[in-house]
């Protein structure tokens, strides 16, 4: 038996325990838990049978989610270990490196009060950056159990469904046949099967030839698979866009883990699929280097995994570029079959191996078993059934009871449609989801709120964005932000203002691929909350540095604070501070370093200290202590 990955520990909490695994065959599970080698709680198989639930993906390939209620609380702050038996087999027989050094068995650590938090987003394995996720494994194995962060909140683009390296597609492509994955009929005429896609080496790089060009649907093949931003799939590399369930689920087991290549490559190594151009072959080859370096990692990102708490929400990329950005984009991707398949493939794929962790409760025994059908029988109608119903599902979103609460938003299926054009950009989130929200806000003294999107973003760039959407192109600069619809804007900054909101809101974002810290003041309102915008971007993933480095000076010379400009801003009623980094150079406030952001809270829920453990090994601190004199 192979665990192809995991376990990763998601909502862990004192009464309720959550793990998610693949592995290779269908297993049964023991759990012990132990704290100073005394015995706290044991469940065989057969006790444990209500709280485990098994998916079968392929002949040898079963998702596992284990979702255990406890009937007496366990302690919190020290190490709890747990021995994790998979058919009898310890963790020792199925995965050799899952520990820290001097250790005997994984462990986690129950922090219901978080005092430190990590967070980051946008993880691409073919980015030349490191690997953000290391350095969350350095800080584990480096530092005393007792300090660990609380959570690790990955707050979107976990996977590039949308962005994928060739290497990396021929990757999924060999490890298919090892899992035994059914084959799914396509609603598309020249490629009828997901197989007969999986071993055509032809549709490398040229994925946009799949649909048949005639006069009846030449425009939909421009939308959906063009070399220009279009409504539809409107990456820059959609030619590699994911496709397939089997294509979505193997991704998810190559970017956690390195069993899967251990799998595929055997002791043959890499090759390559026939047919490539020479300037293919050469692209082939400079990505193939940065994703074997990306696998040399995975065995810590494993590990890292399997000992902190980490809670996900999906942002774009996990399910395709600029998804739900506005109505226009909405009807042309939902009314064709095949754009319709592709996006339900890759909504599907998150929920199994992300959202289903985050709040299991959500997701009823209902909708579990119309996934299994649908995994046994891909491509057919209740395939498509089961995508419908997962395009109108409103659970997305969740809190973790901690304290400060956990409030974790869904910013892309709940969007607030424009009324003045369907090609203007929709708000993150409609009138009846904000006001829920402020609901479940009220009387809180304090609140974690996660954005994927930066709710208080660089004013330039979202000016920029409002010019292009003026012009009737939105799509050309992915004009997703808080600001760019004014139903939202407005809902969301009464909410900071109402007198029962939170006393301190933290924000934590990520999407933008640069890393930054403001503190808002809202002006003439003495008993408004104390708002700060943490955002680090991306993991494994940079915003181009020239390019940067002009749009930060730049809104710093035009958005200064004597500058008119700002009173054309929606944010004119309050005061935005930025935290400089401690390496920037003069006029810099934007840090571009991929990595992970270490968050410290004090007792009432503000921060004390951010740092960006960049991925090159710097710690770079933000300066809460200090802010710019030109802003006071």
């Amino acid at each position: 038996m192979q665990v192809l990955a995991g376990p990763l520990l998601r909502r862990m909490t004192t009464d309720r325990l959550t793990f998610w695994l693949m592995t290779t065959e269908p297993v049964t599970v023991d759990l012990i838990l132990t704290q100073n080698k005394t015995a706290l709680f044991e469940l065989k198989d057969a006790q444990i049978t209500e709280s485990h639930t098994q998916l079968k993906a392929g002949e040898n390939l079963f998702i596992q989610l284990l979702d255990i209620k406890l009937e007496t609380p366990l302690p919190i702050n020290n190490p709890i270990h747990y021995d994790l038996r998979l058919n009898g087999l310890d963790w020792t027989q199925w995965s050799e490196d899952l520990v820290y050094p001097e250790q005997s068995l994984p462990f986690f650590i129950l922090q219901p009060n978080i005092h430190k938090m990590l967070h980051g987003s946008c993880r691409k394995p073919h980015h030349s950056s490191k690997d953000g996720l290391l350095r969350v494994d350095e800080l584990l194995q480096n530092t005393d159990p007792k300090d660990w962060p609380s959570i690790l909140m990955m707050s979107g683009d976990q996977i590039y469904a949308d962005d994928v390296a060739a290497p990396m597609l021929w990757a999924i492509h060999q490890l298919i046949p090892h899992l035994g994955m059914h084959d799914e009929k396509l609603p598309c005429i020249e490629v009828e099967s997901a197989h007969q896609l999986h071993i055509e080496p032809s549709y490398y790089y040229a994925r946009e030839t799949l649909l048949p060009e005639n006069k009846v649907n030449r425009s939909m093949i421009e939308q959906i698979f063009g070399g220009v931003r279009k409504p539809v799939f409107t990456t820059d590399t959609a030619q590699n866009h994911l496709i397939s369930l089997a294509e979505i689920l193997s991704m998810y087991a190559l970017v956690w883990s390195p069993k899967g290549w251990d799998l595929l490559l055997g002791d043959n190594g890499w090759s390559e699929p026939t047919g490539l151009s020479d300037e293919q072959k050469k692209d082939f080859s400079k990505q193939k280097l940065i994703l074997q370096d990306f696998v040399k990692g995975l065995s810590k990102v494993r590990r890292a995994l399997a000992h902190l708490p980490v809670a996900m929400i999906f942002d774009d990329h996990d399910i395709t570029d600029d998804w739900n950005l506005t109505a226009a984009w909405e009807q042309t991707a939902y009314n064709h079959p095949f754009s319709a398949r592709i996006i339900g493939n890759a909504l599907l794929g998150y929920l199994i191996c992300q959202g289903w962790g985050n709040a299991p409760e959500h997701f009823s025994n209902e909708l579990i078993n119309k996934i299994q059908k649908v995994l046994n029988h891909p491509g057919r109608v209740e395939h498509d059934e089961l995508i419908q119903e997962l395009f109108r599902f409103s659970k997305w979103n969740y809190t973790w009871q901690t304290t400060p609460p956990l409030v974790v938003l869904d910013t892309r299926t709940q969007r607030w449609r424009s009324e003045k054009s369907l090609e203007n950009p929709s708000g993150l989130m409609d009138w009846e989801a904000l006001t829920d929200l402020q609901q479940q806000l009220k009387g809180l003294d304090a609140v974690v709120l996660v954005s994927p999107a930066p709710i208080f973003g660089v004013k330039l760039i979202e000016s920029i964005q409002r010019v292009f959407t003026w012009l009737g192109k939105p799509l050309m600069v992915d004009a997703e932000n808080w600001m760019a619809h004014p139903g939202s804007a407005y809902a969301l900054m009464n909410m900071f203002r109402h007198n029962q909101t939170p006393k301190n809101f933290v924000i934590l974002s990520g999407d933008v691929h640069y890393s930054f810290v403001y503190d808002i003041q809202l002006r003439g309102n003495k008993q408004g909350s104390d708002l700060w915008q943490i955002t680090s971007s991306g993991i494994k993933n940079e915003f181009p540095g020239k390019l940067l480095d002009i749009f930060d000076r730049l809104n710093r010379w035009l958005y200064s604070p004597r500058s008119p400009l700002n009173w054309f801003t929606r944010r004119r009623s309050m005061k935005v501070i930025p935290h400089k980094p401690e390496t920037a150079a003069h006029g810099e406030r934007l840090l571009n370093g991929a990595g992970i952001s270490l968050v410290t809270l004090n007792d009432d829920g503000s921060p004390s200290a951010v740092v960006q453990m960049c991925s090159d090994g710097r710690d770079i601190h933000f300066k809460l202590s200090e802010r710019d004199a030109t802003w006071e």
